[in-house]
């Protein structure tokens, strides 16, 4: 990922330093696991002495490297000069010992695996803050009445709490995916050997090492760990982008300028256009819609790197290195600016009760409706009624005429009159009172926990 969408700690995680600082605690936890259980010939001196001496140099790897057309020999190649460097002469190399009986793919699977756990930490942490805050947020403006909208239309209304409380619900399951595929798929460790069958290397060792790094053997990894464990994570990644894309993408359509219900921070100093210095565009909610493209669409190539030949081959390698570091270096990007897009959130409530006034009474169709069939006609009869009146406010509302209110053309329907009284027409022709089972809502939000 380019460093303008990449923040420090999760592009850390994603470094070759950090790749490589794992690869040597791995090949030291085997060692000292080996010495351990006593599987091979190697001491508790020699497994201390490769504890304090590991080491590696990036730009040796990368000059080996060069040569070898292999990243794992260059590494161990790197790490096996640290660790034998001030041995007496005459005394055995303790490097004959580093990567005993393993492939590379236990070392650099298991590895990915550390990065992955180590990233969804930091984004199980972000989503759980950002839920916290549409939480509280949804509580504040629990009474702010605005206009639901369905198919953009004006529908019926509603407050503006409840948008911030399906944002919320929606950042729950989305942290319940990341932390189903945390524990089901990414906490995994591989020390199998060449095809996974532990020909040289006792399951006991692969036990201790993967105990010790927070991870559970996989049970069965032939050479690698199956792709679709990655795809999982992907998936998961994935569902939580859309998740900001939703909210970034009502936040934008609100702030347009013939809504102008909500608007998203504008920083002091901040510019809008180059050329119309009036303009405040919703750039952040555009960026975030924007990186959400990407993250959706590295979940297929997560996907593709699941069929791989045989036990093992190495398409997905290449590609995986590219796509799963950008998906979590992208939405680690995307949450800390949704986080900062909903503290500050600008509402414009006087608007929210305009556009609520915008279609002339139009929006209380549906318990006009019901009236009528509460008065004993058919609701076949009733919706003629309802609809008849409605198209003519409608068209003057188009067609920027004077005209009579809803309220007032049904009051002027000779049949409309008839069944519906003075009093009727005050409690429909009330917004709250499309809100009266409301409470709910927001006493079962308030269980909510993150």
């Amino acid at each position: 990922m380019i460093d303008r969408y990449s923040r420090p700690q999760m592009s850390q995680i994603f470094s070759l330093e950090n790749k490589f600082r794992l690869w040597q605690e791995i090949e030291v936890l085997f060692a000292e696991a080996c010495a351990e259980q006593g599987t091979i010939g190697i001491t508790a001196d020699e497994a201390r002495w490769i504890r304090e001496h590991a080491s590696f140099d990036l730009a040796g790897i990368e000059a080996i490297e060069e040569v070898t057309n292999h990243d794992v020999i260059a590494f161990l190649t790197n790490l096996g000069s640290y660790v034998d460097r001030d041995v007496p002469a005459g005394t055995p190399k303790p490097s004959r010992w580093l990567h005993y009986g393993m492939t590379s793919s236990d070392l650099g699977d298991t590895a990915l695996c550390c990065q992955i756990t180590q990233a969804l930490d930091l984004i199980l942490a972000q989503v759980r803050t950002l839920g916290e805050r549409c939480k509280h947020r949804a509580l504040e403006e629990r009474d702010t009445l605005c206009v639901g909208r369905t198919h953009g239309i004006h529908a019926e209304p509603m407050t503006f709490g409840m948008k911030f409380g399906a944002w919320a619900w929606a950042l729950k399951r989305a942290e319940q995916r990341l932390v189903d595929a945390r524990a089901l798929s990414a906490a995994r460790g591989a020390l199998s050997g060449a095809v996974g069958s532990y020909s040289s290397i006792d399951p006991v060792l692969e036990a201790s090492v993967c105990e010790r790094l927070g991870l559970q053997p996989d049970p069965l990894s032939t050479q690698v760990i199956a792709r679709d464990n990655h795809a999982h994570v992907a998936a998961a990644l994935a569902g939580c982008a859309a998740t900001l894309e939703q909210v970034a993408t009502e936040i934008r359509s609100l702030q347009k300028s013939d809504t102008l219900e909500a608007e998203e921070p504008f920083a002091k100093g901040q510019k809008g256009s180059s050329a119309m210095p009036h303009k405040r565009n919703p750039i952040t909610c555009e960026r975030v819609c924007g990186l959400a493209r990407v993250v959706k669409a590295n979940t297929q190539v997560a996907f593709d790197n699941v069929a791989l030949w045989h036990e093992r081959d190495i398409s997905h390698s290449s590609a995986e290195r590219v796509v799963l570091a950008d998906s979590f270096i992208a939405l680690d990007y995307m949450l800390a600016k949704m986080q900062w897009v909903v503290d500050g959130l600008i509402l414009y409530p006087a608007n929210m009760l305009a556009n609520l006034k915008r279609t002339r009474g139009l929006i209380y169709s549906s318990k006009v409706l019901l009236a009528l069939v509460d008065a004993g006609i058919t609701r076949e009869e009733a919706y003629d009624i309802v609809q008849r009146n409605a198209l003519v406010v409608w068209d003057d509302i188009q067609q920027a005429r004077s005209g009579l209110d809803y309220r007032g053309r049904l009051e002027a329907d000779s049949r409309a009159a008839a069944l519906l009284n003075s009093e009727t027409l005050d409690a429909i022709f009330e917004p709250r009172s499309f809100l009266g089972r409301m409470p709910i809502l927001f006493e079962r939000l308030q269980k909510l926990e993150f």
